[in-house]
């Protein structure tokens, strides 16, 4: 892996942001989108996750953002608020260069540090063994596919989910907010 920084993500990163995620939209099965967002709701939804207390990171390499990754609700109920479902994009150009694993190594790390105990890897696509082969690296296990779920350029796709205890995980009750 080349010379790869890998900080919290900004609003001058969203032109780049926008463009990863557009041509996963487009051209790919990760995102079950149809339409790529403009930048104004990139904007909208790293300003969400980042005051809600979630972290949103870019990886910098070859002077530019070659990938981003970011952590969210898993679902809006209460009782989940230990849980965070993550995603992880790179530019086409930047594939197998580990930077996907260093982006989400440290988007663990942080959930970590910031008291959730679960993530979820919700996979578009049971046939992206890139980030399903990525996710097991990182230790996540398989939970479960949901059959033909999505429709997108004309088939149907699966939506594959896998999981990774953070910290202390479901061994212990979280402290403080435990309700």
């Amino acid at each position: 892996m080349s010379d790869v920084t890998i900080r919290p993500a900004t609003p001058a990163d969203i032109p780049a942001i926008t463009a990863i995620y557009g041509f996963e939209v487009r051209e790919k099965t990760a995102s079950f989108e149809l339409t790529a967002p403009d930048e104004a709701e990139m904007q909208r939804r790293l300003a969400a996750l980042a005051g809600g207390g979630f972290p949103y990171l870019v990886a910098e390499a070859d002077g530019r953002v070659a990938g981003y990754a970011y952590a969210g609700p898993y679902r809006p109920r209460p009782a989940y608020r230990y849980t965070v479902e993550n995603s992880v994009y790179l530019d086409p150009a930047f594939y197998r260069r580990g930077i996907g694993s260093a982006l989400l190594a440290e988007l663990i790390a942080q959930c970590t540090a910031r008291g959730f105990r679960q993530m979820i890897a919700v996979i578009g696509d049971s046939a992206n063994a890139a980030s399903i082969g990525l996710h097991k690296r990182a230790g996540f296990a398989m939970i479960g596919i949901h059959p033909d779920v999505g429709f997108k350029f004309g088939r149907w796709l699966d939506s594959v989910q896998m999981q990774l205890a953070l910290g202390e995980g479901g061994r212990t009750t979280p402290a403080a907010t435990s309700g």
